[in-house]
């Protein structure tokens, strides 16, 4: 099976960045689906990014104009460049890849934004 290996995490003051890192290990198909979620203490997990194989991605409004994801293909690695850093971002950001009918979950990896 895939296997999602993050890493990256740690912890920021408000306003810091950070760049979470996911590599994909195994079989691994073309025009597969990467992306982030998160989950905070207490929550439900929820979307914080999604890139296409080759097209736009999508973010939750809550980070637009502060995160960025990017992939390559070449590495099967995706990337989450998170800037302007917030407390409310404090979460364990997980990794996805969907393939075919298959779903893949990272780890997680520990994000906390305080001061």
């Amino acid at each position: 099976q895939v296997h999602l290996v993050e890493s990256g995490g740690g912890l920021v003051q408000p306003g810091g960045s950070l760049r979470l890192s996911c590599a994909a290990l195994g079989t691994i198909f073309r025009g597969n689906l990467m992306g982030w979620y998160r989950q905070a203490p207490g929550m439900e997990r929820e979307l914080v990014a999604t890139s296409p194989w080759d097209g736009t991605p999508n973010y939750a409004d809550s980070v637009k104009g502060r995160f960025t994801i990017s992939r390559d293909n070449a590495k099967n690695t995706v990337y989450l460049q998170m800037n302007s850093l917030k407390p409310d971002d404090t979460a364990v950001y997980y990794c996805y890849q969907r393939q075919f009918v298959r779903d893949y979950w990272g780890q997680g990896t520990q994000v906390t934004v305080s001061s």
